[in-house]
């Protein structure tokens, strides 16, 4: 069983960034399923995106694969890390906020570090169990919760978990079986794998020939849902994920709620709460635990020994 990695500066840098483009593809995806049926915009999105990257990994002069054992990977990949889990987001975000969806998925490292340790890839240190933990706790600060739950609120926040889980799922597939692939060919053959799957499903389900045209604003939305939120957003995802780690690359779902805020704030003028403070600075206590460099450093004792 191997220890939890440690992530240097650059990787630090990635996450921000990652977290900027997957906190704007909340409010997207937000935006589009307002218009369009929450699979047909999966299949929007993933089919966009893998046609953006295909230039790109053709210009590094890489290579579909040629048989189904060398597919079989990325249509794991597709399936966990795009197709079920965009699917129970969009589905979610039918009946809950895109704010407290994104909250949600900040539950994504805590499965992660569980599935990774059930099956035996990373250690379950105490640090990192204390670490996801307080990050839960900080974007729940940061959401807050007014009221009883009502049944669309609970089978959106249930949809929005099971997405979660399978993130956590897809970073221990792709562990095993991505190791090693570069992140631009990882991303593009996934992709295409996810619109197989999905143009199928949606096909049978939405029929979206059947669909009125959507307007400029959701169509937009959806070409920077594809562009930015997800071929980039793959890209550097899978850079993060060979060089730090499948846990590591899972504390973005923290970081978002938090670019989030900091976004409105610069550009829509909005004003940052208290609340909002306290639970930046829980998350942020959260990202060492996880980390353990700091606090390896204060207690003079090696996180993997934990």
């Amino acid at each position: 069983m191997e220890a939890p990695k440690t992530m240097d500066g650059q990787d630090w840098g990635l996450l921000i960034l990652l977290s900027v483009l997957w906190g704007g593809a909340f409010f997207f995806s937000g935006v589009a399923v307002k218009e369009l049926p929450p699979l047909t915009v999966v299949l929007v999105r993933v089919c966009l995106a893998a046609v953006v990257l295909l230039p790109l990994f053709w210009h590094f002069g890489y290579s579909l694969p040629k048989s189904w054992s060398e597919w079989m990977p990325f249509f794991g990949m597709g399936l966990l890390n795009n197709v079920l889990p965009f699917g129970f987001l969009f589905a979610g975000q039918t009946q809950i906020t895109v704010g407290l969806s994104s909250i949600i998925n900040a539950m994504t490292p805590l499965f992660t570090v569980i599935v990774m340790a059930s099956f035996r890839e990373e250690q379950l240190t105490i640090n990192r169990v204390i670490g996801v933990l307080l990050g839960v706790m900080g974007v729940a600060v940061l959401r807050g919760f007014d009221g009883p739950l009502e049944f669309g609120q609970t089978l959106g926040i249930g949809l929005c978990l099971a997405s979660a889980l399978s993130y956590g799922f897809a970073a221990l597939w792709g562990r095993r079986f991505l190791a090693g692939v570069p992140p631009v060919k990882s991303a593009t053959c996934q992709l295409m794998c996810s619109t197989v799957i999905i143009a199928a499903v949606v096909c049978l389900i939405d029929q979206p020939w059947t669909l009125s045209m959507p307007s400029l604003g959701t169509v937009w939305s959806l070409v920077a849902l594809a562009v930015f939120g997800t071929a980039l957003a793959y890209i550097i995802f899978f850079k993060i994920l060979v060089h730090a780690g499948a846990s590591n690359v899972m504390l973005v779902t923290l970081l978002i709620p938090v670019t989030a805020l900091i976004l409105g704030n610069v550009f829509l003028d909005e004003q940052i709460q208290a609340k909002e403070i306290t639970g930046a600075l829980i998350i942020g206590a959260g990202l060492l635990f996880i980390d353990g460099r700091v606090i390896e450093r204060l207690t003079g004792k090696r996180v993997a020994a934990d």
